[in-house]
């Protein structure tokens, strides 16, 4: 039936993408402009997903833990820089239980704040290092252009977050994970990558 033909991607690369996802039952779009509905075998996908990585991690000392998705408006005002770099991004809960909250709260946009917040009650000397956690979660930011998977307002992730004695540990650690996410990406994903420093723009 000619409706259900896919445009071509070189007549209409976007539109030959959004279809492909819809007609795959991967996602829908949500009722909240610039969310989705990860559908079953979208689902099953990322399942996969995080199989295939959680195995990785725990092979080389990390576990899993859940930070919160509120974090207090103060954490990010501690960083000027950081405030200014994500504020348009932000969703802020103002009201809770029919009340004004005395302190607005985040709806996390990534956890770097609390992450900080928390290492340093746990950790008190070097006998603590290094801390080798991660964290799978789904992250909201206020995106202007959204598109299924590639970008949304809300998407699903992980995150791991180190610790360590010093600078020598933590760069071997960085390069570790580096190697882990390439295996992964060629390997599971067979997407070929080029491992190394992100740009100041893709930062």
């Amino acid at each position: 039936m000619a409706e259900d033909k896919l445009p071509t991607r070189a007549e209409n690369y976007a539109e030959w993408y959004n279809q492909l996802v819809l007609k795959a039952e991967l996602a829908d779009y949500a009722p909240v402009r610039g969310c989705m509905v990860v559908r079953p075998y979208g689902w099953a996908l990322w399942e996969n997903i995080t199989a295939a990585l959680d195995s990785r991690f725990k092979a080389t000392g990390h576990v899993n833990a859940a930070f919160p998705i509120l974090i207090p408006m103060s954490f990010f005002e501690k960083e000027k820089e950081h405030v200014e770099g994500f504020s348009p991004e932000l969703a802020v809960v103002t009201h809770g239980g029919g009340e004004k909250l005395e302190e607005p709260l985040v709806v996390r946009p990534t956890s770097e704040t609390i992450i900080g917040y928390m290492y340093a009650r746990w950790i008190k000397s070097w006998r603590d290092l290094p801390v080798l956690i991660n964290q799978w979660g789904s992250v909201l930011r206020w995106e202007l252009r959204t598109k299924l998977f590639l970008r949304t307002l809300e998407f699903y992730w992980q995150e791991g977050h180190t610790a360590h004695a010093n600078h020598e540990e933590a760069l071997a650690e960085t390069m570790r994970m580096l190697e882990v996410y390439r295996d992964f990406a060629e390997n599971d994903a067979a997407v070929p990558v080029i491992p190394g420093r992100k740009s100041r723009s893709e930062k």
